[in-house]
């Protein structure tokens, strides 16, 4: 009796999991064929994505270093159509073309720069466009991994994933520096305006520069400094809120120690004042300095308009040369004959 009555209660308790096997509709398996052929990731910011050509006044300044003819990518952050991008692909433009990925062209105007940071907006034609997710950029650390998305000249997606390899200062030689920078590898071939996304697909930083050698990587510019002021450029053009700093126009370079002057912006107060290339800047009134972040740190302490007395090393002596500083962005972006 008992030899019976074990197999019969172990035949009992299956029958819950075979009724279940038998009435489970058989599971749906993609054929790899029909898989996406691009991340998430990528799928999510992909229709905020717009190619801007610029087409820039022939005889500004800024021509003469990046041309006539620009090209970057365009991020919408906003459904009424407003874009951002690198401010260097819309500096002097007089003609914005942007570029749907659909192919469909439509016309864009310059709404207005924030140059501490790199970054400009324009205004795309018509209404109800698709934003992007704005991420937390203060999130990123070094390791974090990343995609860059943009397009090409060809309205082609350029999609790279990768990771940051470090946060840090960054400098560059037109008195311009970030307290933060992700600089990422590895490196997009399509960097300008590119966005930088996690793995959400929110968008954490624009794609500034292209850095070192090959393997290079590149420069992206936290979001983190546009969402605070992006609603004050929309309304007045720049960032109001915050100080200008004082602008010389002068381009320098640092090496082993040594800061030199490279060059000057032509609408710049330096190419005025009597600095030569190859001058070795020591001191800003009267501070030291031997790098571009102490340049910039001391120089940034005035206030636009005051006269800033420059201390270069030149045949073995000392010049003082007093430059009296401007806004950058009236210099750069006010009206032109």
């Amino acid at each position: 009796m008992t030899r019976r009555l074990v197999p019969a209660l172990i035949a009992l308790a299956l029958l819950p999991a075979a009724a279940l096997a038998v009435t489970r509709p058989p599971q749906e398996r993609l054929h790899p064929r029909e898989a996406a052929a691009v991340p998430t990731y990528v799928r999510k910011i992909e229709p905020a994505l717009v190619g801007l050509k610029v087409r820039a006044r022939r005889d500004a300044s800024s021509s003469a270093r990046l041309g006539v003819h620009r090209f970057a990518t365009g991020i919408v952050f906003d459904p009424r159509g407003y874009a951002v991008t690198v401010s260097y692909a819309l500096m002097d433009a007089v003609e914005i073309e942007a570029v749907r990925r659909d192919g469909r062209t439509v016309a864009a105007k310059l709404t207005g720069f924030d140059l501490d940071s790199g970054l400009g907006v324009v205004k795309l034609d018509g209404e109800s466009w698709t934003a992007a997710a704005i991420g937390q950029s203060r999130d990123v650390i070094p390791g974090t991994l990343t995609g860059t998305v943009g397009v090409d000249e060809d309205n082609d997606l350029i999609q790279i994933t990768g990771a940051v390899q470090s946060v840090r200062r960054f400098s560059a030689s037109w008195e311009y520096m970030l307290e933060r920078a992700f600089i990422v590898r590895p490196a997009s071939p399509q960097w300008g305006g590119s966005a930088l996304v996690n793995d959400r697909g929110e968008v954490v930083g624009i794609g500034s520069l292209r850095l070192g050698e090959a393997p290079y990587t590149n420069m992206f510019i936290p979001l983190e400094r546009f969402v605070p002021v992006k609603d004050e450029i929309i309304a007045s053009g720049r960032v109001q809120s915050r100080m200008p700093r004082p602008w010389l126009g002068l381009y320098t370079s640092a090496d082993d120690g040594a800061l030199t002057v490279d060059g000057f912006s032509p609408v710049g107060p330096a190419a005025r004042a009597g600095f030569q290339r190859g001058d070795r800047i020591v001191s800003v009134n009267g501070v030291d300095v031997r790098s571009q972040e102490e340049f910039y740190e001391v120089l940034w302490k005035n206030r636009v308009g005051e006269v800033i007395k420059v201390s270069v090393q030149r045949d073995n002596r000392v010049v003082v040369i007093p430059v009296q500083s401007m806004d950058r962005h009236r210099a750069l972006t006010g009206p032109r004959p």
